[in-house]
């Protein structure tokens, strides 16, 4: 802080020229000389110089928080061409995933296809074997009650 500047002889040449005694006139300077000395008071100057600092503060601040805002817009730029990269990816391998399912849902099918076909085809063998032996059994039964 820059002290406050007080002229002790004028201030005593004041006193004395208004009837104080010139021992007392020096008291009284001295005391308001030193009461100037002891007071933190900020001057005119120290008020500009104060404001002066603010400003180049707020300028600092201003370029950095620009600086900060740039940095974060690259930064989330980047981590969203990142993401559309992985999303791209992913889709990619959900595709490959579904065909490779599609393919085995239809190689399923036709082994269902297969199984059915060759079960059908059992099914008329059997039918045939059994009718077969029906045929067979009621021949025997009508030769032993008709016999010959």
């Amino acid at each position: 802080m820059a002290t406050v500047t007080f002229d002790t002889l004028k201030f005593v040449k004041t006193l004395k020229e208004a009837g104080i005694s010139e021992p007392q006139a020096e008291a009284f300077s001295t005391a308001v000389r030193e009461s100037h000395e002891a007071a933190d008071v900020a001057t005119k100057g120290d008020i500009t110089d104060l404001r002066h600092e603010m400003k180049e503060l707020e300028t600092g601040l201003r370029h950095e928080i620009k600086e900060l805002e740039t940095g974060l817009r690259h930064e989330i730029k980047e981590l969203e061409t990142n993401l559309r990269h992985e999303i791209g990816d992913l889709r990619h391998e959900v595709k490959e995933f579904e065909t490779g399912l599609r393919h085995e849902i239809g190689d399923l099918r036709h082994e269902m296809k297969e199984l059915d076909s060759r079960r059908q085809g059992e099914m008329l063998l059997l039918k045939w074997m059994l009718g077969i032996l029906i045929a067979g059994m009621a021949s025997l039964v009508l030769k032993a009650f008709f016999g010959a």
